[in-house]
């Protein structure tokens, strides 16, 4: 077989010690994430359909919540009918769930079998369709534990009991300064990206509590057993495949073949081998040895092969084509084609079977109710909140952290400042005339000092800008296009003088490939004599060129509460039939007063009993802005709300 060309040798080389490198770090380097407390079942099931009245909600956790835990329970209509809450009795969970704990710098599984209900009271049901229950609590090691569930009610009203009124309590405040100090399990988080949470369902064997290092329970040392395993056949693979060394005693392959070209050649071979250069050195290593080129033949195949001869200056002479032993089959032979593809192999197998061991290890596999939860939106019991970078996600998102600049008041108000996540903001200009179409022209620059060029399409585009002046008038969403220096640019026109907020909400792909979602916001002003508008009252309705559309929910500090928007035309029965805008049926940018934090929140992928379903997490106490932005017709309109939250 004939053999590879040194220099792909070479490279083959190089690429595959880089392969090796990076799997063992990734397999070392991955921990396992950790989730405390979590919400393991629930009473109605998650997505259950119930024909008959309920009293309560039971809620199971893998251990007691807090005394001052918060829960609501939330009607189709956006009312909230829930009546307090009680501890339950302990009972065994339908499936074991796995936990992982950090324990002396090492991640530790503990496995729990049995769950700890809190039990929230009905007041009644007032229509069938979707419930959706929320959840604020922290867990005993200090983490918060916060998310949403919801299921279906089929069967016929109930009546409310008398005297009762539907409940306004917000969460005690001691609980929400205990969520914003200690973050979340990975339901959010504000800095550097954390692990996402993991809380895996064990084996039905699993015992209880059992840490990682204990024989009887813990199964870490499968993990860790997979991923030496990989390690030490990759490792093994990797030098037996450099390995070219001859049996003691004999020259190796390429030294043969630069002895029997100097013997064809009438030339007595040097007093050393030539070396991994090409060169050859006599006595003490200064020596040269010249070479008379072979003649080449008509036709023949220049190749830099394991038998070059080196040249007066060193290097191998491309005119001869010596064979090395290789082809002859002689210890000591270097790399064949066939013998990289078995290493190759060797390694891509090793590794995917360290990686399966040690997902085994790790209870990888999320399902049922220890499923990763989504990151704003109910998709399974332990359900979770994510608005790290300003963004608040439906169900189904999957559990993920953003590096969002945080913001003042907690970590979900984003686009306060220019910079976050090594990324900054770069306007070129900050002012522009009144009443007058401008290109607004930017670039968001990163650490390197260099543009961004690469950006993942989130709701159909690569980037969204959104502009609101400080009196939260004036809102805008554009959709700018990027040059191919990574210079964004959109027609801006702003009727009023006054100062503005413009905010760019993408995802940058980092040099990972990864997406790294961001908010960034810059102040913009338009000169001239400035009389602020004051903010229109509270109200739960708003008209939006012929439609009037309605707000029900109940905005809720540091805990998740749905929030439903129905559209209907002006004097005609029913709702509209919404048409999807960027990908969703609506779009809800909640702005803050004062500091003019920035929550952008995802919706329900289907509409949820003919509304838009949102589930909106405040990051504080405060007025607030709401633009909802919907599509009927193939036109685009916004219906604008204010929001007192106490």
């Amino acid at each position: 077989m004939r053999p590879l060309p040194a220099p792909l040798v070479r490279a083959l080389s190089g690429s595959l010690a880089v392969l090796l490198a990076t799997a063992v770090a990734v397999l070392a380097a991955a921990p396992p994430a950790a989730a405390h407390g979590t919400l393991a079942m629930s009473t109605p099931a998650e997505g259950a359909t119930v024909a008959e009245p309920l009293s309560a909600v039971e809620l199971y956790f893998t251990e007691k919540v807090a005394s001052n835990a918060y829960f609501t329970i939330t009607a189709p209509g956006g009312g909230r009918v829930d009546n307090g809450w009680t501890y339950g009795s302990p009972k065994p969970l339908d499936k074991p769930v796995r936990e992982y704990f950090m324990v002396e710098g090492k991640f530790e599984p503990r496995e729990y079998a049995t769950g700890f209900p809190a039990v929230v009271t009905l007041a009644h049901l007032p229509a069938a369709g979707q419930y959706s229950v929320s959840y604020l609590s922290v867990a005993s090691d200090g983490e918060a534990v916060r998310g949403t569930m919801s299921f279906r009610y089929s069967g016929e009203a109930t009546a409310a009991p008398q005297g009762w009124s539907p409940p306004t309590n917000q969460p005690d405040p001691a609980l929400v300064t205990a969520v914003e100090q200690h973050g979340s399990s990975g339901h959010g988080s504000t800095g550097a990206p954390t692990a996402p949470p993991v809380t895996a369902p064990a084996s039905a064997s699993a015992t209880p509590s059992a840490a990682a290092g204990e024989d009887e329970g813990g199964s870490g040392w499968i993990a860790w057993s997979g991923w030496a395993v990989a390690i030490a056949a990759a490792v093994a693979g990797f030098v037996g495949w450099r390995r070219k060394a001859a049996p003691a005693g004999r020259p190796s392959g390429r030294a043969r073949s630069s002895a029997a070209a100097s013997r064809q050649r009438g030339n007595r071979p040097a007093g050393k081998a030539t070396g991994a250069s090409g060169r050859s050195g006599g006595p003490g290593g200064k020596g040269k040895r010249a070479t008379v080129p072979a003649p080449r033949k008509p036709g023949a195949v220049v190749t830099a092969s394991a038998g070059a001869v080196a040249t007066d200056e060193g290097e191998p002479d491309a005119a001869v084509h010596e064979k090395s032993d290789v082809d002859s089959g002689t210890p000591g032979s270097g790399l064949t084609n066939t013998r990289l593809a078995l290493v190759a192999g060797g390694l891509i197998v090793a590794l995917l079977a360290g990686f399966g061991l040690g997902r085994l290890g790790t209870g990888g596999e999320p399902a049922g109710t220890g499923a990763p939860p989504p990151s704003g939106g109910p998709a399974s019991p332990g359900g979770a909140v994510s608005a790290g970078d300003g963004h608040q996600h439906p169900a189904g998102t999957g559990a993920h952290s953003h590096p969002g600049d945080g913001g003042a008041g907690g970590a979900q108000a984003t686009g306060t400042t220019v910079s976050a996540g090594g990324y900054t903001l770069q306007p070129e200009r900050r002012t522009q005339p009144a009443g007058t179409s401008a290109d607004y022209r930017f670039r968001i620059v990163g650490a390197d000092r260099q543009a961004a060029t690469r950006f993942a399409v989130v709701h159909d585009k690569p980037l969204h800008m959104i502009v609101v002046a400080r009196d939260l008038s004036g809102y805008q969403h554009l959709h700018p296009t990027m040059a191919p220096d990574g210079t964004w640019s959109v027609p801006l026109k702003l009727a009023r003088a006054g100062g503005y907020r413009v905010y760019a909400d993408f995802s940058v792909t980092a040099a990972d490939g990864t997406p790294l979602p961001l908010v960034l916001g810059v102040d913009h002003q338009v000169p001239g004599a400035h009389t602020p508008v004051a903010l229109p009252p509270v109200a739960a309705q708003a008209t939006a060129g012929q439609f009037a559309v309605s707000m029900e929910g109940t905005p809720t500090v540091g805990a998740t509460a749905p929030m439903f928007f129905r559209v209907s035309r002006a004097g005609a029965p029913g709702p509209s039939q919404l048409e999807r805008y960027l990908g969703a049926y609506g779009h809800l940018v909640v702005v803050r007063e004062g500091d003019l934090g920035y929550v952008h929140v995802h919706p329900e992928a289907e509409l949820v009993d003919g509304a838009v379903k949102f589930w909106l997490t405040a990051p504080s106490a405060g007025r607030y802005r709401a633009f909802f932005d919907f599509q009927v017709g193939g036109e685009v309109y916004t219906a604008e709300y204010t929001m007192e939250i106490p």
